[in-house]
């Protein structure tokens, strides 16, 4: 079923349908809200707030966009609301060299590939928020530097600076650990989250 036939069925009242469509962008809500919001039970509850939103506001959807896109809209602007409204904003402003001390060596020589799988999410979790959003949804959601401006509201320059020193933030702690296809670990290690 392609997603114009899902959101008629949903608004035809259909739940079966909207369990369907819960199903299916389940993972894309998970992975943009999993980045901004780390605690387990919060992350939970804010994934809840997402679709309930979806579900309240599917009569608006256009088509002028991706339902994927559209959601992942929702996602980011319910996440980054929770944060300004639970959270402090210490995160807001990147400094790359405090980030860089916050960053964890690794430090065994004798690693297996899980404690490297780890070690690569616990940094991204570390990165600003920013940063990781711009890195999930890019690398892990596919999304283009358009989609993800339309997303977060950020301007293209913006998504591809912030790109840019994630990665860059990344590599340096990673630079004795792995070789250069260090960026295709995080994005393979990101997407078993």
């Amino acid at each position: 079923m392609n997603d114009v036939e899902l959101i008629d069925q949903i608004l035809n009242g259909n739940m079966h349908a909207f369990t369907f469509l819960v199903n299916r962008y389940q993972k894309l809500v998970v992975h943009i809200t999993g980045r901004l919001i780390q605690r387990r039970d919060e992350l939970e509850d804010v994934c809840q707030d997402v679709f309930l939103k979806v579900y309240q506001n599917l009569g608006k959807y256009r088509n002028e966009c991706k339902l994927s896109t559209w959601i992942a809209t929702i996602a980011y602007n319910t996440s980054i609301n929770y944060l300004r409204k639970f959270k402090k904003s210490d995160e807001t402003i990147p400094d790359e060299t405090a980030i860089l001390g916050k960053l964890a060596d690794f430090k065994s020589d004798d690693y297996e590939k899980t404690d490297l799988h780890r070690y690569i999410r616990k940094q991204i979790e570390l990165l600003p928020v920013q940063y990781r959003t711009v890195l999930t949804l890019y690398h892990l959601e596919e999304f283009s530097y358009q989609e993800i401006e339309q997303i977060t509201g950020m301007p293209e320059g913006t998504i591809k600076n912030y790109l840019f020193r994630a990665k860059a933030l990344l590599k340096e702690k990673l630079k004795f650990v792995v070789d250069e296809n260090s960026l295709k670990i995080v994005k393979e290690i990101s997407n078993e989250k």
